[in-house]
């Protein structure tokens, strides 16, 4: 997201989606107290500790409303923040300043709170050898912001959409009819490039799973005793994953189980926002 080909290629589109959905005519608060061009600056501060993720995306916002912004900025995307620091002076059209203002910050201090969260739960893992994996619970039409935030804030992606990878879980199973159908069937349909991963919910699918020949095996909403049962059954035949419901709270008891990935909803909906202002609008 720091590329600007690359922002612009992918996130262009949503980002005027999200100024159309809070300016459909015109923005009538500030016409009204703003009727003519003002140059103008504002301060971005942080009111919060964490960890800054979304810079770009929060630039671009005024970028597409006034060619001739500019900004001088203090941090970047990754930087640890405290509350108080400031983050960033805007300079530009007053109008563009206030009207892009509450969809900039909505960018930001959400993919801010998502690097924020990570980091909490990535440093939990430090040491291990567990990778942590985010999910594909995001908000609609954020997937791109999101998991960039992830990774910004020290965690890494599972498969990005359902064009992105295998994955058979418990209703696949079921259309197929068994676990060793379904691997049998995606090993026929999908790319060589593509590995199988399945999903299980106790030790009798596991055993189905690493005889069926999965690349993958995510232990889904297993105690830390079945996973280390699961893990011993596996052997090193398979790749392992454990989910559900994992938070920042109970995550230390997956450390010491040896897993080689943990992927977690809630990095991406559950990551409370970080808490970033605008202040200080004045003319010049």
């Amino acid at each position: 997201m720091k590329d600007s080909i690359t922002l612009k290629l992918n996130a262009d589109r949503l980002i005027r989606q999200a100024l159309e959905e809070d300016i459909t005519s015109e923005d009538i608060s500030t016409n009204a107290v703003m009727p003519a061009y003002q140059k103008g600056q504002v301060e971005l501060i942080c009111k919060q500790d964490g960890i800054v993720a979304g810079m770009a995306v929060f630039q671009r916002v005024f970028e597409l409303l006034d060619d001739t912004v500019s900004f001088d900025l203090k941090v970047e995307d990754g930087d640890e923040v405290r509350s108080g620091d400031l983050m960033a002076v805007i300079t530009g059209d007053i109008r563009a300043l206030l009207s892009g203002e509450r969809t900039a910050l909505n960018y930001l201090q959400r993919m801010s709170g998502i690097a924020t969260y990570t980091h909490a739960i990535a440093e939990m893992l430090k040491g291990s050898k567990t990778t942590l994996l985010d999910t594909r619970k995001t908000t609609p039409n954020m997937r791109i912001f999101e998991k960039y935030a992830v990774k910004v804030g020290g965690g890494s992606n599972h498969r990005f959409n359902l064009s992105d990878g295998v994955m058979l879980k418990d209703n696949h199973i079921g259309a197929a009819g068994s676990i060793g159908k379904a691997v049998r069937m995606a090993r026929e349909y999908a790319s060589f490039v593509h590995k199988i991963e399945v999903e299980v919910e106790n030790l009798e699918m596991v055993r189905e799973a690493v005889d069926a020949g999965a690349d993958i095996i995510m232990l889904d909403n297993m105690s830390p005793e079945e996973m280390g049962e699961a893990i011993r059954i596996i052997d090193g035949r398979a790749l392992t994953e454990c989910s559900g419901n994992v938070t920042r709270e109970n995550i230390q008891n997956l450390v010491d189980v040896g897993v080689d990935y943990v992927s977690s909803g809630a990095l991406t909906h559950s990551a409370p926002i970080m808490d970033i202002s605008l202040k200080n609008l004045h003319a010049i």
